[in-house]
């Protein structure tokens, strides 16, 4: 990890940003134009590609899911209603709050009612990884919100299979239909639609950097969540901080794939040289070691601020999308807090159980886009139709405003609209 002094702080943050060359957004644009125009024969010419299989139909059937469950232990599906009891109760707090309102003003009745989209896809990361946890995350508050259709597609394996677990987690949540295909192809198909998989309103969920341009490229066509790139996390801490809990939390996230962005930000040298030499040690024995050690090595840093007012300004200029705290006094550091995705407070707060079991959602914004939003949820799936309705009495009111704004911008008819209605 390099260590770096925040002297110069926006420069610094500039420069852990990912950077994405023009070879990649080219293939990603290429395959989006692909796509649309050979729909399914592109589908499945890129699923034989990447995976070596050659892919008959790219639905999974029924069949399918019912035979996931029976690749699956007991205690990974009751891990699964878990995560999904616990998601929902969350998130069903926010929507009983989403009440429709009415506002009368002169005569001019105005109602905000709140509405489910029609039509949702879920990007599902697979592959050679598993992500079955974020089915439960990108699903259940679809669900809450009251979504008609629900997709979800994600990339086959070596086999042409879809990881059992990500299917069974899927059935569990609500999914409606399934699709066996990934990256930019698969962001392609929702946003435009195929023979096989059907357009949807909004696409949602993580992925790499294909994924992400594409859904990025592709938001002039459908709404999408949010830019939910590879995953990063910072962690605030001073010298009180357990250096275990840190290296081991570092560690927890660094192996998601060399991409990922994982710094300490520190006013303790003390604790810096602990964490290193920690890391040092572990990587050595740990499982999954070569993507640790590369993503450390190519993305890591810490951050040694002089101090914690120093250490939150960076946090908030950084705006990671896991931010932890483990400081002396958690709570109050954390209410200065203002632009991470998501954060977690004290040291019995691991990122890790936030990606699993604690209730929150998992998809979050990276690339410093926690400055403006924060964790998927029912809001991601619901929009705000506005009605209005006006009486004579009120466009009377209105009248000579109405001319006196519209003769200042030069749009005359709006008001000869207006003045047409009045007797």
């Amino acid at each position: 990890m390099r260590i770096i002094d925040i002297k110069n702080m926006d420069s610094i943050i500039e420069s852990v940003r990912p950077k994405t060359n023009n070879t990649i957004r080219q293939q990603v644009l290429s395959i989006i134009s692909d796509v649309q125009k050979r729909k399914d024969k592109a589908l499945k010419e890129y699923e034989t590609k990447f995976t070596g299989v050659k892919t008959r139909s790219l639905k999974i059937t029924q069949q399918e899911i019912k035979s996931a469950y029976l690749q699956v232990t007991k205690e990974q599906i009751a891990g699964i209603r878990i995560a999904k009891t616990r998601l929902e109760k969350s998130e069903n707090v926010i929507r009983k709050k989403l009440q429709d309102v009415s506002v009368t003003i002169d005569g001019i009745v105005i109602k905000k009612i709140f509405l489910p989209i029609d039509t949702v896809g879920c990007y599902i990361p697979g592959g050679k990884a598993r992500y079955p946890s974020t089915i439960v995350m990108s699903a259940v508050p679809a669900k809450v919100a009251g979504v008609k259709k629900i997709i979800a597609v994600s990339p086959s394996n070596e086999k042409g299979k879809i990881d059992p677990l990500t299917l069974v987690a899927g059935d569990i949540c609500g999914v409606d239909e399934f699709y066996r295909i990934g990256g930019a192809q698969a962001i392609a198909a929702l946003a435009y639609g195929t023979e096989s998989i059907p357009q949807v309103d909004k696409i949602v969920g993580p992925g790499g950097v294909f994924v992400t341009l594409a859904k990025s490229f592709l938001s002039e066509v459908v709404s999408i969540d949010m830019i939910a790139g590879p995953t990063e996390l910072a962690i605030l801490a001073d010298s009180t901080a357990d250096a275990e809990f840190v290296a081991l939390d570092l560690i927890s996230q660094a192996e998601h794939s060399p991409d990922t962005m994982c710094c300490l930000i520190t006013n303790s040298s003390i604790l810096k040289n602990k964490v290193l030499k920690l890391l040092q040690k572990k990587i050595k024995t740990i499982k999954r070691s070569s993507i640790v050690k590369e993503s450390l090595q190519k993305n890591g840093f810490i951050a040694i601020c002089n101090t914690e007012q120093q250490m939150v300004n960076f946090a908030n200029r950084l705006a990671p999308e896991h931010l932890e705290i483990i400081t002396k006094k958690p709570q109050q550091v954390a209410k200065k807090i203002t632009s991470a995705g998501l954060t977690l407070v004290g040291k019995n707060t691991p990122s890790s159980a936030s990606d699993y079991l604690l209730g929150s959602n998992h998809i979050l914004p990276t690339n410093r886009f926690g400055r403006t939003r924060g964790s998927l949820g029912v809001l991601d799936y619901m929009k705000i139709q506005t009605q209005i309705e006006s009486s004579e009495s009120a466009l009377k009111k209105i009248s000579k405003y109405m001319k006196a704004l519209t003769e200042a911008e030069g749009l005359t008819n709006h008001y000869e609209a207006v003045k047409g209605r009045l007797s």
